[in-house]
């Protein structure tokens, strides 16, 4: 018998009884073949997020692009007017563009799944054989459960789906990843709920938060889709425009409405001066393809994928999907949490303080003694991290030279522990030793009222500077055989204040480093006290400035808190959509903004920012959402990936600015002899087979590497200035074309014949080609290899297909001798002026972090 999943709404108000019925499940758990029956009717414990698009799905997504959807229209005009020379090879570009694009996100996902087995999950799971057999406890992998299995859990153990406990030991759950609280939080099984519908529930753990101390078991009540968090968190609509978008399909739309006036005014000025009509229409077409960089799909996966391959390769860290590479490189801010990224995830003891604040080695000594015996007599599987942080501390020594007598375990209500001992040196006597909240242990020492409120705010100022406090007091009886209890906790003497830090990250000062070295800003968004945020930037050398509390964003209004997340660097007690509002801020100010979380708190920031980032650990949902994996919580690996994004961003720049020089040069010139001549410059096929060679050549651009001063800021292209430096480098192509124009006419043969014209015009421009190849490189000097022996070929075609049989059948045929020198003399002229240019000129000014203007 099947049963439907029971999410935390529908079993709230039903008791563990009403629950087992419910689902047909026993505390026995289910039989073997019933859990095959549910997993099939229900499905695989996996969020929907996770599982992997079938290939027209990857290849339709490849197509989304701007000027990929403008190749295709330009093919079948290409091949309305019947030139299907032109048309076939726009599809091939096309195709493969496509191809590269789905291949590369395919190779990302079978890293995400090598990485994912490496994290696999499997949990205990309590199933009969059969029908009337006793049950078994056996591992099976998360995804195989299914509502009505009983689950045990234990220390370190993940929750894999939603849970009604039906027994509970001590059991204390981490649900940061869930509400971004970092304090453990204390779970028990009832048989009458809470009234309460949160994540603060006591009688349900959820899916993703995991178990710190203690034992239990209990029913799944919820699977994959269905569980409290993926139905609170499952991403609708689509992401915003990321910096990939608006920087590089800025320049192309800006581009295609060049082009598309192209056609038009080429068949208007030759109908208008030299008569003809239609049979101009492919000439117009070729000339329009001549200014696309049709190309470019192929470049931009190209550079993409072959730096994400090398991030997968040296650095575990999986990009998963091209454009992220790029977004990755224009990043100039980072927002991160602080627990785990810049800390550690326990914290360690700074030191101890009695009530005159001075040092107090005996109040540290007896926080270790209540802490190991604590341990020891309550039966618990692991200290909490304060205990664990106690004992890592030193003192075991001395702890275990005390003689136990009983324990009075830690409780959410008292908010403190009692370990009773033998005193060492007087018979007949018990010490209590008394640890926990401040509040709590200073409300039953004898004090004057006077000195506990002193002591209250002295720790209230000790808590202001960043550390965590915990209060230590100990207490004189007469021994007895009677057990103890909380009404013991009276009438004790205070021994001073034991204080905690954030244990930081091996590599987080150094990464911190390099993020500052990469112009890359860091945001601190986290759940904590602003105090402990300030605190653990300074102690990794990061200025905090001014500490915003979350708390104070609901009185803001989009433009203030735009101006306000500008300045600030530390947002603390932040909540999920605190972070989102603070994410979109950001890109509000026209900066590029990446996020690194791990839990589903993170996911409303995740998909806000323009580049998400998550650690193969983080939790499944928020994995699967991001655009960047990483083997591990590591920040160092981020600085791996932004260097990677920018030697591809780098790349694509120089393609983009070589290509269009190029093009706009070659269409000015072309536009102005397509006026000026009796005869076409250069037939259809002619431009289609210059633009195959230029554009062959240009991938070798894939392998240069952008100069230093490029990789130490952000290579995100802004249109503007970038239009801006190929109109002017265009314009010096097109003086090029015109002077060879005048070169070819002092030719008396290429005065009037078309042949001996379209052949020097084709040369000079495979050579010009070859020249802007080297000379408007942003990369480091000399070129290399590949790229060299690109240009070289490049040259060699323009100079020897006009010679060969192939030549012929185009049209082309050798020029003279003195045609070749008079040739030589303007590509001198033109790379001396494009050396002069490119030396003393801006190389780059289009390569910067966004302006707001973007």
């Amino acid at each position: 018998m099947s049963s439907a999943p029971l999410p935390g709404e529908a079993a709230h108000g039903l008791t563990s009884l009403q629950v087992l019925r419910t689902l047909h499940t026993s505390p026995r758990g289910l039989t073997e073949d019933d859990a095959a029956v549910r997993l099939g009717l229900h499905g695989p414990n996996t969020l929907p997020a996770s599982r992997a698009p079938r290939w027209p799905v990857r290849l339709a997504r490849a197509a989304r692009d701007p000027f990929t959807g403008v190749l295709l229209a330009l093919g079948l005009v290409s091949a309305a007017v019947a030139s299907w020379g032109t048309a076939a090879v726009i599809v091939t570009l096309v195709a493969v563009s496509c191809v590269l694009r789905a291949h590369g996100e395919h190779r990302a996902e079978r890293a995400m799944a090598h990485l994912r087995d490496m994290v696999a999950t499997t949990v205990s799971v309590q199933r009969r054989p059969e029908p009337g057999r006793g049950p078994r406890v056996r591992e099976v992998p998360a995804g195989d459960l299914v509502p009505g299995d009983v689950v045990r859990l234990g220390p370190g153990d993940l929750v894999p789906a939603d849970v009604r406990l039906l027994r509970a030991h001590h059991l204390a759950v981490d649900q940061s990843a869930l509400t971004g609280e970092s304090a453990p939080v204390s779970k028990d099984a009832r048989d009458v709920p809470d009234d309460d519908t949160s994540f603060a529930r006591r009688d349900l753990c959820f899916q993703g938060s995991t178990v710190v101390a203690g034992s239990a078991a209990g029913v799944v009540v919820a699977t994959a889709a269905d569980t409290r968090f993926a139905t609170a968190h499952l991403p609708s609509g689509p992401r915003p425009p990321s910096a990939f978008d608006r920087s590089v399909h800025g320049i192309a739309w800006a581009l295609i409405r060049f082009m598309l006036l192209t056609p038009p005014l080429v068949l208007m000025a030759n109908a208008a001066l030299r008569g003809r009509g239609l049979e101009t229409l492919p000439f117009a077409m070729a000339v329009a393809v001549g200014l696309t960089p049709e190309m470019l799909p192929v470049v931009v996966t190209t550079c993409l994928t072959r730096g994400a391959a090398l991030l997968a390769r040296s650095h575990e860290v999986i990009v998963r999907s091209p454009q992220a590479l790029h977004n990755l490189g224009a990043m100039d801010v980072l927002c991160l949490d602080k627990t785990g990224t810049l800390t550690q995830d326990r914290p360690r003891v700074l030191g101890a303080v009695d009530s005159q604040g001075r040092t107090a080695p005996a109040a540290l000594a007896w926080a270790t003694v209540n802490a190991w015996w604590t341990l020891q007599l309550a039966d618990l599987p692991a200290p909490d991290a304060l205990d664990a942080a106690l004992l890592d501390a030193g003192g075991l020594d001395e702890a275990m030279a005390h003689e136990p007598v009983a324990v009075v375990p830690f409780d959410s209500a008292r908010r403190l522990s009692t370990a009773v001992v033998h005193a060492p040196d007087v018979l007949g006597r018990h010490i209590l030793v008394v640890k926990g909240a401040v509040e709590s242990v200073l409300q039953r020492c004898a004090l004057a009222e006077a000195e506990r409120e002193r002591l209250l705010d002295d720790a209230a100022r000790l808590a202001a500077t960043g550390v965590r406090l915990l209060a230590v007091a100990t207490g004189e009886r007469e021994a007895r055989h009677s057990p103890y209890g909380p009404a013991d906790e009276r009438d004790l003497t205070f021994r001073g204040f034991v204080t905690f830090h954030d244990a930081l990250a091996p590599s987080a000062a150094e990464a911190l480093a390099r993020f500052a070295d990469h112009k890359v800003d860091i945001k601190v968004l986290t759940g904590d006290h602003p105090a402990t945020a300030a605190r653990a930037c300074r102690d990794l050398g990061l200025e905090p400035g001014e500490v915003v509390d979350a708390g104070s964003l609901d009185t803001l209004d989009d433009g203030q808190l735009t101006a306000l997340a500008g300045r600030a660097t530390v947002f603390a007690r932040c909540g999920p959509e605190d972070k989102a509002r603070v994410v979109a801020a950001l890109r509000e100010h026209g900066r590029t903004v990446g996020f690194l979380g791990d839990g589903v708190n993170d996911l409303p920031a995740l998909r806000t920012a323009d580049v998400g980032i998550c650690p193969v650990s983080g939790v499944g949902m928020v994995r699967e959402s991001a655009d960047v994996v990483l083997a591990d919580k590591n920040l160092t690996a981020i600085g791996d990936a932004i260097t990677a994004g920018r030697l591809a961003g780098g790349n694509i720049a120089s393609y983009l600015r070589i290509t269009l020089s190029s093009n706009l040069g070659n269409v000015i010139a072309m536009l102005t002899a397509g006026v000026l001549l009796p005869f076409l410059p250069m037939l259809p096929a002619q431009v289609l087979v210059q633009n195959l060679c230029f554009d062959a050549a240009q991938l070798a651009l894939a392998h240069d590497r952008p100069a230093p001063r490029l990789l130490a800021r952000p290579t995100a292209l802004r249109p503007a200035p970038f239009l801006r430096t190929i109109t002017g480098f265009g314009l010096l192509g097109a003086l090029a074309d015109l002077a060879t124009f005048v070169t070819l006419a002092a030719t008396a043969s290429a005065a009037h014949d078309e042949g001996a014209f379209h052949s020097g015009w084709f040369t000079e421009n495979l050579l010009t080609q070859a020249l802007v190849m080297v000379l408007l490189r942003t990369g480091t000097r000399p070129a290399p290899n590949p790229l060299r022996i690109a240009a070289a070929a490049l040259a060699a075609v323009g100079i020897a297909l006009p010679l060969t049989a192939l030549g012929a059948r185009l049209g082309l045929e050798p020029l003279p001798v003195s045609s070749y020198l008079l040739l030589a003399a303007v590509l001198t002229a033109y790379g001396a002026a494009l050396r002069l240019l490119t030396r003393h000129g801006p190389r780059s000014d289009h390569l910067d972090a966004p302006s707001p203007s973007l």
